[in-house]
């Protein structure tokens, strides 16, 4: 069984829910608390033990680039100013030398598309995928739970999250079947079904272990929905002659590139973290109570 070393990480989206903003700023560079969504990917893969991180980038996303590139004017003015705290958070999310890779996806075709377009960078070796959009809040990142399943049963390893039964016809649904580990096998997946026939309530959260042959299929696949090459199309295919199993993350995942899973990502991260936890709780229970007691006047 090959090591999953790399990972691929889509960031060529044109961000079309957060406009305005996104129109001159890349939606994978708003932050959460202090930090770019991007990171809190990157941290995650790096966490898993990747060793080599593809960007597939699209039009003005250089300052994706620009932001995991080394900036000697800003490291200089911040060792002559003595500012030793914000230098070492800096040094610690440097990625190394050769540990980082950039490709461009011309034309927005899709996700199936953007994952094709690393297929010379990733090689004939089982990858990483992590869409920066989704961010995993727990004890540790998702993606070191889909190794551990993945170094267990091999093939392919997507995450996966229960959502309301009533509303699965919102995501991609995995059928489940006999449980392995902390993971399951699945016997199908299915594109936002609805309630009546929704094979489960688990649904995909953005993580995935893949196998390289899915850049084959992927170079052959028909558009679909939305008139994208659909990855969820492709790995269907790949099920056919190669088993796919789902790791239930034992976390939460927030949607970032949703208002309210960015605006609730926010209010988590800060208050998990001991140096802005104090700052904020109190003006945010505040605030819920003065909604209260507008709602209970109205």
């Amino acid at each position: 069984m090959k090591k999953v070393r790399k990972a691929v990480i889509p960031v060529a989206g044109l961000g079309t829910r957060f406009l305005p903003a996104t129109k001159a700023v890349p939606k994978e560079m708003l932050t959460v608390v202090d930090r770019p969504v991007v990171q809190y990917a990157v941290d995650e893969a790096l966490e898993a033990g990747i060793e080599h991180i593809v960007f597939v980038t699209g039009r003005n996303k250089h300052v994706i680039e620009d932001y995991f590139d080394i900036h000697p004017e800003l490291y200089d003015t911040l060792t002559r100013s003595g500012k030793t705290a914000p230098l070492a958070s800096l040094h610690a999310m440097q990625l190394p030398a050769g540990a980082v890779s950039f490709t461009r996806q011309q034309e927005p075709l899709g996700l199936g598309h953007a994952v094709w377009c690393a297929r010379d960078i990733i090689g004939d070796e089982p990858f990483a995928l992590l869409l920066p959009d989704m961010i995993s809040f727990g004890e540790r990142g998702c993606l070191a739970g889909l190794i551990e399943l993945y170094q267990r049963v091999g093939g392919n390893v997507i995450a996966v999250e229960q959502c309301d039964p009533t509303e699965t016809d919102k995501y991609g649904i995995v059928g489940k079947g006999k449980e392995v580990g902390r993971g399951f096998a699945i016997t199908e997946m299915v594109e936002k079904p609805s309630p009546s026939e929704a094979p489960s309530n688990f649904y995909i959260t953005g993580r995935y272990v893949l196998q390289p042959e899915v850049f084959a299929l992927l170079g052959t696949q028909e558009r679909g929905a939305g008139g994208e090459i659909q990855l969820t199309d492709a790995m269907r295919r790949l099920a056919q002659r190669q088993e796919f199993h789902a790791r239930p993350y034992e976390g939460r995942t927030f949607d970032c590139g949703s208002k309210e899973g960015f605006i609730q990502a926010n209010v988590a991260f800060a208050l998990a973290r001991d140096d802005v936890r104090e700052l904020v709780f109190e003006p945010i229970a505040e605030m819920i109570a003065a909604q209260q007691r507008r709602s209970a006047a109205a």
